[in-house]
């Protein structure tokens, strides 16, 4: 068939180049003509249900990645907020940080990793920043070394698996969650905004937060989230969860409700305070204390919920099997897709980390 023709999938792949025309990754579909398989009925207790703990086992020895990208100007609270997500000090500005150091005159990208360990489960999580993102005088093009980064990510990954001795697990650096923070203006989107989103959202998996909600009243917060979404709407882009990759009916309805919340309004804090006898994580005003965990002040538990709780496998799996497909159809095929990746000519500058 024509799809199979060299031609046509040239065509086809340099299609994906510019970010607004490019196609959809294909997520198959069911084909309706299979019937679906019938059940049989046992006879007694067989113990399938048992991989289920075996693959818990085996997690639990291993362990697993977690990679958050943080983005926006700098004062938005964007460590804060990691740190409060993951209840330490993981974000580099708790240690090495002081209030004079200088803005960076370019976009830099420094990522600082730690073992987190909860209940037995060990998670290798990557924080990485972008300091300088913004901040200029002139900011045109300043998300390219972030879409840099991200891709030389998938290159890294991608190098590994085309290897004739692979390693029997591959490190994984590729950027599972971007976390973009918007200014708390209640006004718009500014256009730096707008041009990141677009040309990054189809990279990775992207979760727009509305940083320092505090500073706004209840109705400005309701009408700029609305704003957001419609902004976002208007310019076609699509935060994570995307629609497209909504499994089944179950799955649909869960995320709505998420899409209907985004972006997040949250406020991040790492400084305990008492109220009504307990210790809290909050922000110290002269009216009152706003509580960081409590869902009348601010949506950071529904965030965390969604991030952490409900969604983390999750945005693993979209990053793999979309994001990186993606980058992987279009490196292979630019290469002809029957050669290893040359370590030559096509080698990627890698990030100073």
């Amino acid at each position: 068939s024509s799809k199979n023709h060299p031609e046509h999938l040239s065509s086809y792949m340099s299609e994906i180049v510019p970010p607004e025309v490019r196609p959809k990754p294909a997520v198959p579909a069911k084909p309706s003509h299979v019937a679906p398989p019938s059940r049989s009925a046992l006879f007694g207790y067989i113990g399938i249900d048992t991989i289920i703990e075996q693959m818990r086992k085996k997690t639990m020895k291993t362990g697993f990645d977690f990679n958050i990208m943080v983005v926006g100007q700098s004062g938005l609270g964007k460590s804060t907020l990691v740190n409060t997500l993951f209840k330490s000090q993981v974000s580099r500005r708790s240690t090495s940080w002081s209030r004079d150091e200088k803005i960076p005159k370019t976009v830099e990208i420094k990522s600082v990793s730690h073992v987190i360990e909860e209940g037995g489960v060990k998670m290798k999580l990557t924080v990485i920043d972008t300091p300088g993102f913004g901040d200029q005088i002139n900011n045109e093009n300043c998300w390219e070394p972030i879409s840099k980064y991200i891709n030389e990510q998938y290159e890294k990954f991608l190098k590994e698996e085309v290897n004739i001795a692979r390693k029997k697990r591959i490190p994984d650096t590729r950027v599972h969650c971007c976390l973009y923070f918007i200014s708390p203006t209640g006004h718009s989107l500014r256009q730096l905004d707008i041009e990141f989103m677009k040309h990054l959202s189809r990279v990775v998996n992207i979760i727009p937060v509305i940083a320092k909600s505090d500073t706004l009243t209840l109705d400005e917060k309701t009408e700029f989230k609305q704003k957001v979404r419609k902004e976002l709407e208007a310019c076609g882009i699509e935060c994570y969860p995307q629609k497209e990759f909504d499994e089944d009916m179950e799955d649909k309805s869960d995320n709505d409700k998420i899409r209907e919340a985004m972006p997040f309004a949250v406020v991040g804090s790492d400084k305990e305070y008492q109220a009504n006898a307990k210790r809290i994580l909050g922000r110290k005003t002269p009216w009152g204390v706003v509580e960081v965990e409590n869902p009348n002040h601010c949506e950071f538990s529904l965030l965390r919920d969604f991030m952490i709780r409900s969604h983390l496998q999750d945005l693993k799996e979209v990053t793999h099997n979309i994001h990186y497909e993606t980058y992987r159809a279009k490196r292979l095929n630019d290469n002809g897709g029957l050669h290893p990746i040359s370590s030559s000519g096509q080698d990627t500058q890698e990030s100073n980390l």
